[in-house]
């Protein structure tokens, strides 16, 4: 037989996980996963929920996101295949309720949300949500141009 060498790290080298590359939230890094438009799902505390939605901010203090509570997506997707008026919500979540935040990504032959919200819509859900955003903003400010101009 012949014999295998295997070999053993028999010490830690210097640092810790060195070949990882250290992120914090925040810091502008290219590899930076929860900025601004990223798609995620929010599990929270006290009391327990979940909610699906594209992040807006995230800073110490918390987390804002435009969506909907996972309870409600169905529903959702249903409302804006058909046409109906749909506002998502846009909310803050301060940090002491987020329990986890992870991204709205497909898990083996399961699609994500944000695939299936656009398989049943046909339409991107970041566009959807910033679009509508950006939509109430647009006829806030021309509701005020014309009660200006009255």
């Amino acid at each position: 037989m012949g014999t295998s060498h295997a070999q053993f790290a028999m010490e830690a080298a210097g640092g810790d996980n060195l070949l990882m590359t250290k992120k914090f939230v925040g810091d502008g890094g290219a590899g930076e996963v929860f900025i601004p438009g990223a798609m995620v799902i929010a599990t929270l505390s006290n009391p327990r929920e979940k909610f699906w939605g594209m992040i807006l901010a995230l800073a110490a203090e918390g987390l804002s996101l435009s969506g909907a509570e996972l309870a409600s997506f169905e529903d959702l997707t249903v409302m804006v295949r058909d046409g109906e008026p749909f506002t998502p919500a846009v909310v803050f979540f301060p940090m002491h309720r987020i329990e986890r935040v992870e991204l709205d990504l497909p898990d083996g032959n399961l699609p994500s949300l944000s695939q299936r919200f656009l398989s049943k819509t046909g339409l991107d859900p970041s566009a959807v949500l910033t679009a509508k955003h950006a939509q109430e903003e647009t006829n806030a400010q021309t509701s005020n141009d014309s009660k200006e101009r009255s």
